[in-house]
């Protein structure tokens, strides 16, 4: 599959709502886009395994891991491919979106589910239990599955 741009919308059962583009470049995608309805301050913004939201955000599984990595930063060589850190919503709960990453190419991602949290990823430095596993970033507050982008 050629490496285009993809798309997704995010919903959530108490309201956030957003959409999120991929775009591919030479050696990294653009992730652009804008979350609204989120609590001001930081939340996890993931890629998650299954593009299933039958049962909600529940049904997405762990983030999108294809190496059998542990949790990181955006910028660590120890992440999951998934792992895209940090969206931070200001006062308003808008949460705008732009961030250049190479841990996964668009066609690697069709049909995965992007995933915003209640908290903060603590990038797997922040010493819980759940760091090297999830950031310890909180229950699932809006999801949605990616999709090939029309032209």
């Amino acid at each position: 599959m050629a490496d285009g741009k993809a798309c997704v919308t995010l919903i959530g059962a108490e309201g956030p709502m957003g959409s999120v583009v991929f775009t591919p470049g030479e050696s990294s995608v653009k992730v652009t886009g804008e979350v609204t309805g989120l609590t001001p301050g930081k939340h996890g913004f993931h890629i998650h395994q299954f593009g299933d939201v039958s049962s909600g955000c529940a049904s997405t599984g762990g983030h999108y891991n294809p190496a059998g990595k542990t949790h990181g930063a955006p910028e660590d060589g120890e992440r999951h491919a998934g792992d895209l850190g940090n969206i931070e919503a200001n006062e308003e709960g808008v949460a705008k979106i732009d961030i250049e990453d190479s841990g996964f190419k668009v066609s690697e991602i069709i049909g995965r589910a992007v995933v915003v949290h209640e908290g903060e990823d603590d990038l797997g430095a922040g010493g819980h239990e759940l760091s090297k596993s999830t950031g310890n970033a909180g229950g699932r507050k809006c999801c949605g599955i990616i999709g090939l982008q029309s032209a």
